[in-house]
């Protein structure tokens, strides 16, 4: 048997990664990192010197932005007063406008009533003209009718004490459901309707704009009173026997939205506003 020379070097059996766990604890990295943590060292001096340039820019930009918002505000709420100002104003040019209008259409009736009632064929003239104003819905009216109220819901409390209504924000009253009351109070035999004041003839239309209600371009309110006047047992006969009843009632039932008829032995709607006579004449050919 042959003995191992003791000047040869033993071989370690050791595989070299088992033996670098064993006895390298660090690898090249983390001993890289500590050395950069020494208090004086360039990488940590430049890592220091770049937050407090970060932190000077950004401290820069927050104090420019908040004296802007500093300037802005008074300029914002001074607008804000400017539009508030110049809305009412228009406002109120809309309602003298009206009331000169309708100063003026009632100079212009008792005139003409004066002029055509002089012989029998300014009378017969006068006579068919009263029809197309009554058609027209440019007379104001007075009569028995039905009123038929229609309400956004009553807000209730929520639980962590703020109102909620119910049925969410979609159980409002839309300009749709205004309009088949309308469609329907018409086709129960109403002579005249307005709705919320406004008076219902041709081209006025009910619509939605955003959250407020239009009519003839006019906003109203909830609640939202329609009026009709007409033969009161045949308006509500047809009434209640309508698809727009039917739906108000389960809308009533489902969400909470206010739905009522009632009987009233006199109502007053005014005469719709005048519109623009308009003119057409028949073109020639090319």
């Amino acid at each position: 048997m042959d003995v191992p020379d003791p000047a040869t070097p033993r071989r370690d059996p050791t595989p070299s990664l088992l033996r670098s766990l064993l006895f390298d604890h660090l690898d090249p990295g983390y001993t890289a990192a500590a050395r950069a943590r020494v208090p004086g060292s360039p990488a940590r001096f430049r890592t220091g010197a770049w937050i407090a340039l970060g932190g000077v820019v950004i401290g820069v930009l927050f104090g420019v932005a908040a004296a802007q918002a500093s300037r802005q505000a008074p300029d914002r709420a001074h607008v804000q007063t400017q539009l508030a100002d110049e809305v009412r104003r228009t406002q109120t040019a809309n309602v003298d406008l009206a009331q000169t209008r309708a100063h003026l259409s009632a100079e212009e009736e008792s005139a003409r009533e004066r002029i055509l009632a002089r012989d029998s064929a300014g009378k017969t003239v006068l006579g068919a003209l009263h029809v197309a104003d009554e058609r027209a819905a440019a007379t104001a009216v007075h009569g028995p009718g039905l009123v038929v109220t229609l309400a956004d819901p009553t807000a209730r409390p929520g639980l962590s004490g703020g109102a909620v209504a119910p049925g969410g924000a979609a159980a409002v009253v839309l300009d749709r459901d205004l309009q088949s009351v309308v469609n329907a109070l018409w086709a129960g035999g109403a002579e005249a309707i307005g709705v919320g004041g406004v008076r219902i003839g041709p081209g006025v239309t009910i619509r939605q704009a955003g959250g407020a209600m239009l009519v003839d371009n006019q906003p109203i309110s909830s609640p939202y009173v329609v009026s009709a006047i007409g033969p009161t047992a045949t308006m509500q006969t047809g009434f209640m026997v309508s698809d727009a009843y039917l739906r108000m009632q389960a809308v009533h039932q489902l969400y909470g939205v206010g739905f009522t008829v009632t009987e009233s032995a006199r109502l007053s709607l005014p005469a719709a506003p005048v519109r623009e006579l308009r003119y057409a004449r028949e073109g020639t050919p090319r």
